[in-house]
């Protein structure tokens, strides 16, 4: 049983020191976000391996609370970066949005014209 332990938590320690690279690196926002739920699921994932390993099910409450706790900053974050992306400036062009889609977004003001 030793064995499995090693190899279960050397596996998810390898996962979550490269997930911690990942997070310190960059180079985006959006890279650290899923860092950072990277590193929650391997954390979930260790509890899961502990409570199974050990047959403890005290911990699943807490599994539980890290899952809730990884999906709702995922999804936070997913809201903010698009609000972000969808806001206007004061000159009335939309701020990160693709060339692309400001040409086409002043075309179709053009011809509205």
């Amino acid at each position: 049983m030793t064995v499995v332990y090693w190899i279960a938590y050397g596996l998810l320690g390898i996962g979550a020191l490269l997930a911690l690279i990942r997070l310190g690196m960059g180079p985006s926002l959006l890279d650290r976000v899923v860092a950072t739920d990277t590193l929650l699921v391997i954390i979930a994932a260790g509890l899961a391996v502990h409570a199974g390993l050990e047959r403890d099910p005290t911990v699943v409450p807490v599994l539980v609370v890290v899952s809730l706790l990884a999906f709702v900053g995922s999804v936070s974050v997913a809201r903010y970066v698009g609000g972000m992306l969808i806001s206007s400036a004061d000159d009335g062009s939309d701020v990160g949005l693709p060339v692309a889609a400001e040409e086409q977004s002043a075309r179709a003001t053009e011809e509205s014209r």
